[in-house]
């Protein structure tokens, strides 16, 4: 949903087009009006972690085969004759194995419409006809692989709509066509055009598409452009509809002008018949004599029969060879004549037939070649086996007589002999390492050793090069310290006595707002947070804990008491005997007070009296509930229909939860006993009786009033015969309480924490106990948040010294887990903290000196790898916590918390509630605790502890508002029974689609109706029946017993279940369950969008309707930030228009507004009525002070400024009132929050996302938890772990990040535990059919990301190094060394992980970052510190080391050096694409004459591309020697296809003894170690042109991973040059921000939506202060006068580690987001000046990037200013 306008409008042109127009018109007409416009709208996702999950989606298969055919290595349809077919089955295979590898859940289709993509019709005949061939074989490939493959003819194939509503596909990945320009031909031009149409025609059907090309696959991700469907494409469809049909006809017309064949696919109904005379058939089917007619020598046709049945003996690298000239005639024959006519029949007969016909074009042309140079008998050339079987054929045919002595005279080669027989081929000439010495690896790297050692040579430093040891003992932003001054770091410099008192209040401001932020966070019970004072250790016994809070059930031995004992225990016995007392008194009164009370006022002031906490005996506690039943029992006595079912479900609900509740309470009287059991009888729960009372304590005590008399004492009946339930009980429970029913799993008492926990989390508590590592998966409200804090006090009270590090996703989210942990615990650290917050922009006390870490995944991995914390701080870790640990499988920031994993050396906890197939994941994370020597264990828990009830709201656009008091329910909320969402088309139920009781009941009933059509028992699930050895009321425990019953059932249905068939038994049960309205109007409901209009004026309908039903506070969530806010003010806009035209005609306001100002017109004349009384009589102090307060009125508090009661979701029974509001408000004055975010506060409406202010933010979330603000507006930052419990969550609008995970996340916030026992779920703005889908969806497996870089190779040794080698460092590094699989959905080995390592190594070393030794050197600073950009760190230290960046600086002309630079800084740094539709030529001329930005980057300089390309070679080198290395120890050859497991390894068929010619291959056949043997078969040896053409077409087994290769090819290509094979165009987004400053200018012209815009800038803002503060300190370093640490410390704030305190100081800082720079205006280089010796040129360099990085500041800060 685009509230904000960033889609632009697709409009359909006025006239269609005219036939008579050319395709090329056609083309920029679908183009400008379309096209463009979505390709600016497209999003750049990870199709699988952000956008589908395990979702279906569907592969274009002619789109794929277009990838194939046109990949560069492959040889077919190229000049020679050349068709390796082989190769292209290797390329599909391992495409779709980068999907499977994944766990992508897709099927294959093709559209045979669209069959011109793949093919390239209007190519040369070769082309064409081997392309068609290629595609026939490459399908019948694809039909014996493990997948769904589908033919369609067109879109409009009725098949197609069957399979979209069977299979419900989320997106189609497909091409776009590609661009065409005026020297394009008009056939290629309408392909284009074809697959455009095709294209938008997808969009146009409600489905997303994805580029299949161009996507990228790095580590578990899929990344390209998603384009999202638009309600405006169907009317341009129509628009262009002639013209689509006319470009289509022209096309199938221009393929088969020669031939009447039109090569559709068929997958089903292949036949592949069998017998001896098979490949006779084939080549009868294909007329293969026919070509004698057409000049060809029938020699040539027998040696293609030969070939063909030779090709199936051979072996894939036998079949390896290079292809071998023929000369121009024969070639131009052979192509022309004879296997382009055969190749197109071959085509069309393949399509749908599976015959066994085999082609090699190079084995082809090398037997004529080689029957040309032996000029002998074909019987010995070829062997007599194969002579055999090709005469056999040949005969068959009615083949001519062969005269090979004549043919080999017609035709000569035109190279000498030599060149055919002495064949040259490139291998790899493994290149000496440098040497390399260090003693964690010298065991490990003993293989390396041998005979390959050399020493560096002798080389000339470049800039920036002295050998300069580099010392990681700073930060990275400034000159600051990393250790603390009590752990041996520098000690901080003096500030003044301003400086402190500044400090000092913003410490005090910080701590007020921890204290409002905690006293708002409650427990799972609801109540409010109780602090535990835990003594320092040191002080106090191991044994002493009277300070926790715990219960203990459990019996302990008597033992003697001491005096001192004895006397507390008479002590406490005299209190509790007086509290009794004192209890018992209060209630007499109590009811003596209400003995003349009506009924209403009864109940009014019991709710208030049960909620005095000084009535606290059990017995008087049980008496009060008993009372409270009956007076619900004499109310409905009274009822005037009192017999009618709705109120005796309505009363019976309440009774019996007031009787489940006494039945827990555990101390009844005798008379209280003999009142419940006549209840019980009453209501038809008698067989209950004893299940539910006989367990209870009875003290022999008269009761304090005389309970009703329900049973007749002569009949002893029933005296109410309306009041029992018509039903059985079972029904009866099942049908109203389910709510109400016990939650707990076989729970117990346990001491060691307050509540009784159930099975699961005792295990939690025990592998805590045993320090053992764990995994918890569990749903939101399960129970997980005691797991932290229990961890967290048992490390507080086991020592002073040990460390607890809690890790949270998002900075909010440590914000309030500090604010929770200052709530509950309390410990005096003289000199150290109990807790710290540390992130990148804040920190709050001392990280390193504290017990409690909260904190982000980056800042700890930080710190893990820290070379000072190592030695003193990291040893002393006990214990870290990963909340939200599913977001290691993120496309951003997933990689940290893989290294938090590997690197940790304590025991971890990963708490989530959202892990897809988590047992894998288990499996994983169990290999990593083994190799760090810690036990693990997992733990899962699949049940919510309150259910989720969905619903989907009806939008038209009409609703109306007048007031919250006048509103009446509009019932546009329709109730979603799970199973009823199964008409979309679910073939399994997910395994968390939960049945809330009612709902199990409804299913029965649905199924009972159908038992005949159905082979299950259904009699015993009859719910009298299934409950029936119950003796006490259900509990939830039963209902998931009932539940799994009632699913095994449905699983049996689905499996043969056509959604098209309602009226099969499952179908009738489906629609028996739909909703009434969603059953009428569901057709029209499930792909409709309202439209942005609509979508606005009916949400605050959705809310007057939420706080009619009591369903508030509610948080709509919508995943766009400038969406939130759009929501937010036409929500204040509507309730302030309401109000005013109220207040325009409510005669109660005007006439209320005349007293008030008649009252303020008094006031000066009450005034002096005052001053006259005071003088009148002088009168006591206290009698004085009564005189003089003034009289309580309402007038006195009226302000007719503020809202109207009716017109806001402000909540009034709350502590916090509207002027703590405004002192709040009045607090962010100094911010620039907008006004109309304050004036939605007040009518209790908050906005909650990243890009808000972070002081807004915490006070929303706090207003939010007290019930102030009912209603919240909020992205997915608030569903990550927020406390923000709410009754409802509203899905307001789609989003392409609204996938399976985030669904879960954000629904689970509803239901809150301690507050509601059930949550409310409603979709608001989606489509029916995505609702269903977002239920039913499956979560992502997590994936993983390969974490040993080349950078972090760089820094492990930087750790080692640094911390002189630390044990925790050398155990951390060894553990992972010693790991059978590093990360996840990787096959890298613990032998392949060394040879990885070791020529990382080898690359550090010529790259001059690590000595012999492993001490890092010269640049590391700039490589380490922007370890997260790969290889773009490495790309910058290369062309600072070569001198590119003093040649750029040194420019006299110093705008043009700034600019130069940041060209390469934006080449470099923050790349995001564009797509090259969007970067046409005359778009681009259009928005560069509107808007001041490029829009396309420029390309990197001509001297910075050359150097990289240098540098590129140089990492070839290198890991083609490490492919090398390892693939000569792998031993068996690579003969198998990756997925299908073929083996191509020949056979013997045609004789033991290998034929001359058989000899003859196997002698020329290109020898390849590293390549694979597949690739080879195109001609490729092992010389490869770049990183990546090495790791995609390396052998089996190497499994090298592309981006764990710092490659620079992507970086140099030349964007501006359409022939390179850069799919993408580059944002000049960073570069246009830097020169003009504009935002609005982003969003427009370079595509960045405005929610996007402060991130992207701000990353690119701490990469230049990275870049500057490095250089800082290397010429401080390098300088003969550097002076030590502590005296160059400067006073600068750091970055990564900034004092929180400080912003609330400056009115500029921090008003946009929790990222805020915080310290702009004194940054680490502000005055630093230019070292002692220090170069001229070096020193420009860093002028250069300081004023560049002071102005990107100044524009960055003018933005959010």
């Amino acid at each position: 949903m685009d509230l904000e306008g960033f889609d632009d409008a697709f409009e359909a042109p006025q006239n269609g087009f005219n036939k008579n127009q050319s395709y090329a018109r056609a083309l920029d007409l679908i183009d400008n009006t379309w096209f463009v416009k979505a390709s600016r709208s497209s999003r750049w996702m990870d199709l699988l972690g952000d956008y589908a999950g395990s979702e279906p989606f569907v592969i274009d298969g002619e789109a794929l085969f277009q990838i194939i055919l046109d990949d560069p290595l492959l040889a077919i349809g190229r000049k020679d004759c050349s068709f390796q077919i082989l190769h292209a089955y290797h390329i599909l295979e391992s495409i779709l194995t980068d999907y499977q590898r994944r766990s992508a859940n897709f099927s294959i289709v093709f559209w045979n419409d669209t069959r011109h993509l793949s093919i390239q019709t209007g190519e040369p005949s070769f082309v064409v006809a081997s392309r068609a061939l290629a595609r026939s074989m490459l399908f019948r490939q694809l039909c014996r692989l493990p997948f769904d493959v589908h033919v369609f003819e067109g879109l409009d194939d009725p098949l197609w709509v069957q399979y979209v509503l069977m299979n419900k596909p989320m997106f189609v990945m497909t091409n776009d066509g590609g661009l065409g320009d005026s020297g394009t031909s008009s056939t290629k031009i309408a392909i284009i055009f074809s697959q455009r149409a095709f294209f938008l025609s997808i969009l146009s059907g409600g489905m997303s598409v994805a580029l299949l090309k161009g996507a990228e696959y790095r580590d578990s991700k899929i990344l390209s452009f998603v384009y999202e469907p638009n309600i405006s494409t169907s009317r341009l469809l129509k628009a262009l509809g002639t013209s689509i049909l006319s470009a289509r006809t022209a096309l199938h017309a221009l393929l088969s002008q020669d031939q009447d064949i039109d090569y559709r696919l068929r997958a089903a109904g292949r036949s592949s018949p069998e017998g001896g005379t098979l490949i006779t058939k084939v080549f009868h089917e294909l007329d293969i004599l026919s070509g004698i007619g057409r000049g060809i020598p029938p020699e040539v046709l027998y040696l293609f029969i030969a070939h063909s049945l030779l090709v199936p003996t051979l072996s894939v690298l036998e079949r390896a060879q290079v292809p071998r000239l023929l000369g121009s005639k024969l070639t131009s024959v052979l192509q022309k004549e004879f296997l382009s006519p055969l190749f197109f029949k071959a085509a069309n007969l393949l399509a749908s037939y599976d015959y066994p016909f085999e082609v090699d074009g190079t084995i082809f042309v090398t037997l004529i070649a080689f029957v040309l140079l032996r000029r002998g008998q074909m019987s010995t050339v070829i062997g007599p086996a194969l002579f055999d079987e090709s005469q056999r054929v040949w005969c068959a045919l009615g083949g001519p007589s062969l005269d090979f002595d004549s043919f080999v005279g017609r035709y000569r080669l035109p190279l000498p002999e030599a060149s055919y027989t002495s064949i040259q081929h490139e291998t790899i000439e493994p290149r000496r390492l440098l040497a390399f010495s260090n003693p964690v690896f010298e065991e490990k790297f003993s293989i390396f050793q041998a005979s390959t050692e050399v020493h560096e040579s002798e080389y000339s430093p470049l800039h920036f090069e002295k050998g300069t040891a580099f010392s990681d003992n700073h930060h990275w932003h400034n000159q600051k310290s990393i250790l603390p001054g009590h752990l041996g770091g520098s000690k901080p410099k003096q500030v003044d006595a301003k400086a402190l008192r500044r400090r000092l209040r913003s410490d005090q401001r910080f701590m007020a707002t921890l204290q409002v932020q905690a006293a708002t966070l409650t427990g799972a019970s609801g109540a409010s947070l109780r602090q535990i004072i835990i003594p320092p250790v040191g002080t106090s016994r191991p044994s002493q804990r009277e300070d926790r809070k715990v219960v203990s059930r459990t019996k302990q031995k008597d033992k003697a008491l001491t005096s001192t004992e004895k006397l507390k225990e008479k002590i406490k016995k005299e209190k509790e005997a007086g509290s009794k007392d004192a209890s018992q008194t209060r209630w007499t009164q109590q009811l003596a007070a209400m003995s003349a009370m009506s009924f209403s006022k009864k109940v009014e002031s019991m709710n208030i009296f049960s909620r005095n906490p000084k009535v606290d005996a059990p017995d008087i506690i049980s008496e009060i509930q008993l009372y409270r039943v009956q007076l619900e029992l004499e109310m409905w006595i009274e009822e005037a229909e009192r017999e009618s079912a709705q109120v005796r479900d309505r009363y019976t609900v309440s009774i019996m939860r007031r009787v489940k509740d006494l039945s827990h309470g555990g101390i009844l009287t005798p008379s209280a006993k003999k009142a419940l059991s006549a209840v019980l009888t009453v209501l038809g729960f008698r067989d209950y009786i004893s299940g539910l009372l006989s367990h209870l304590e009875v003290v022999d005590k008269r009761m304090n009033f005389r309970f009703i008399k329900l049973i007749d004492s002569k009949t002893e009946t029933p005296r109410f015969q309306f009041m029992a339930i018509t039903e059985h009980p079972a029904v009866w429970q099942l049908r109203l309480f389910g709510e109400f029913m016990d939650r707990s799993m076989d729970s117990a008492p346990d001491r060691r924490v307050a509540f009784e926990p159930d099975a699961w989390q005792r295990r939690v508590l025990d592998g805590i106990d045993r320090n053992k590592s764990l995994l918890v998966v569990a749903p939101t409200s399960a129970g997980k948040t005691f797991i932290s804090y229990y961890a967290m006090e048992k490390v507080l009270r086991e020592s002073d010294d040990g460390i607890l590090v809690y890790i949270a996703p998002t900075k909010a989210l440590v914000t309030q887990i500090a604010a929770e942990v200052y709530a509950r615990f309390s410990k005096n650290l003289k000199g150290k903290s109990c807790w710290a917050i540390h992130t990148r922009d804040f920190r709050i006390h001392e990280p390193q000196n504290c017990q409690i870490l909260v904190t982000v995944p980056e800042m700890l991995a930080i710190m893990l790898l820290s070379p000072p914390l190592a030695r003193v701080w990291t040893p002393r870790i006990k214990r870290i916590v990963l909340d939200e640990i599913h977001s290691i499988g993120q496309q951003e920031g997933g990689a940290v918390w893989e290294q938090i994993l590997l690197f940790a050396p304590c025991p971890i906890i990963g708490l989530s509630a959202t892990i897809g197939s988590p047992e894998r994941f288990s499996d994983w994370l169990s290999s990593v605790q083994k190799a760090h020597e810690f036990d693990y264990d997992f733990i899962e828990h699949p049940h919510r502890y309150s259910h989720l009830r969905k619903f989907f709201y009806v939008i038209d656009g009409k609703g109306t508002f007048k007031s919250l008091d006048e509103h009446r329910i509009t019932k546009r909320s329709r109730f979603l029974h799970p199973i009823s969402l199964l008409l979309f088309g679910a073939r399994t139920l997910p395994p968390d689609l939960s049945l809330e009781a009612p709902d199990t009941l409804t299913l029965f009933r649905a199924l009972h109706s159908v038992k005949e059509g159905i082979n299950h028992d259904l009699e015993t699930l009859e719910p009298s029946k299934f409950f029936s050895a119950s003796s006490t009321l259900l509990r939830q425990k039963d209902i998931l017993e009932y539940e799994a019953r009632l699913k095994a059932i449905l699983s049996d249905l689905l499996e043969s279940f056509d959604p098209r068939d309602l009226s099969s038994p499952l179908g009738h049960v489906i629609r028996s369950l739909q909703d009434p309205m969603i059953l009428k109007f569901g057709e029209e409901l499930e792909d409709m969008v309202p439209p942005p209009s609509a979508f606005k004026n009916d949400i605050l309908v959705l809310l007057a309707d939420l706080h009619v039903k009591n369903e508030l506070p509610a948080i709509l969530f919508n995943f766009d930030r400038t969406n939130c806010e759009i929501v937010a003010q036409h929500l204040l806009h509507q309730l302030e228009e309401a109000e005013e035209e109220w207040r325009s005609q409510s005669p109660e306001w005007n006439r209320k507004i005349k007293q008030w100002e008649a009252w303020k017109a008094l006031a000066a004349a009450r005034e002096r009525a005052s001053e006259r009384l005071k003088k009148q009589k002088k009168v006591g102090k206290d009698e004085e002070e009564y005189r003089d307060a003034p009289e309580a009125s309402w007038e006195s508090s009226f302000n007719p400024g503020e809202p109207s009661p009716q017109f806001s979701f402000v909540g009034h029974r709350v502590s916090y009132s509207k002027s703590d509001l405004e002192r709040d408000i009045g607090s962010l004055r100094w911010t620039t929050i907008p006004r109309w975010a304050f004036a939605a506060l007040r009518r209790g409406i908050a906005v909650h996302h990243a890009g808000m202010n972070k002081h807004y933010r915490s006070l929303v979330e706090s207003l939010f938890r007290q019930g102030f603000v009912r209603v919240m507006i909020a992205t997915g930052t608030l569903a990550l772990g927020i406390n923000a419990p709410t009754k409802t969550s509203v899905f307001c609008g789609d989003s392409p990040y609204l996938t399976a995970l985030m669904y879960r996340q954000c629904a689970g916030r509803a239901g809150r535990r301690g507050f509601d026992l059930m949550g409310n779920v409603i979709f608001y703005g989606l489509s029916l059919d995505r609702a269903r889908r977002l239920i039913l969806s499956r979560l992502p497996t997590l994936g993983g990301n390969f974490p040993l870089t080349s950078t972090m190779t760089l820094r492990l040794f930087n750790l080692l190094d640094g911390s002189n080698n630390a044990e925790v460092a050398v155990r951390a590094i060894r553990s992972i060394i010693s790991l059978p699989q590093i990360t996840l959905n990787t096959e890298f080995g613990r032998d392949q992980l060394l040879h990885h390592m070791r020529f990382s190594i080898e690359y550090l070393r010529r790259s001059h970052l690590l000595d012999e030794t492993g001490k890092p050197v010269n640049l590391f600073g700039i490589a380490a510190h922007l370890y997260y950009t790969e290889p773009s760190n490495l790309a910058l230290v290369t062309l600072m080391r070569s001198g590119v960046l003093h040649d750029v600086c040194k420019q006299s002309n110093v705008g043009a050096a700034k600019k130069d630079f940041m060209i390469i800084m934006a080449n470099l740094f923050g790349r995001r694409y564009l797509s090259k539709i969007f970067a046409k030529e005359d778009n681009i001329k259009e928005l560069t004459s509107k808007y001041p930005s490029m829009v396309i980057l420029p390309p990197l300089p001509a001297v910075a591309r050359k150097v990289l390309v240098a540098h590129d070679e140089e990492i070839l080198r290198i890991f083609s020697g490490y492919a090398f290395a390892f693939a000569k120890g792998l031993g068996e050859d690579d003969n198998t296809l990756p997925l299908s497991g073929v083996r191509v390894c020949g056979n013997d068929a045609h004789g033991s003894k290998p034929s001359p010619f058989h000899k003859y291959l196997q002698s020329t056949a290109i020898p390849v170690i590293v390549r694979s043997p597949f690739v080879a078969n195109s001609g490729h040896g092992d010389s490869f042109k770049s990183v990546p053409e090495l790791t995609r077409t390396s052998r089996a087994g190497l499994n090298l991973n592309g981006h764990a290769i710092p490659s620079m090819s992507h970086l140099t290509h030349d964007i501006g040059d359409e022939g390179n094979s850069l799919e993408h165009r580059l944002n000049a987004h960073i570069l246009d921000f830097y020169i003009h400053g504009q935002v609005s200018t982003l969003a427009r012209a370079n595509c960045i939506r405005r929610g996007d815009v402060w991130y992207l800038l701000e990353d690119f803002a701490l990469t230049l202060m990275t870049v500057k503060a490095a250089l800082e300190k290397l010429l401080l370093r390098t300088s003969k006068d550097a002076v030590p640490d502590e005296e160059f410390q400067g006073d600068a704030n750091e970055l990564d580690d900034y004092q929180f305190q400080d912003s609330t100081e400056d009115p500029e800082i921090d008003n946009s987001s929790e990222n805020t720079v915080n310290d702009t205006d004194d940054r680490a280089g502000q005055g630093f000046e230019r070292p002692a010796n220090v170069s001229a040129l070096d020193w420009k360099v860093y002028s250069v990037v300081d004023e560049v990085c002071r102005e990107f500041e100044e524009k960055f800060k003018a933005m959010w200013a």
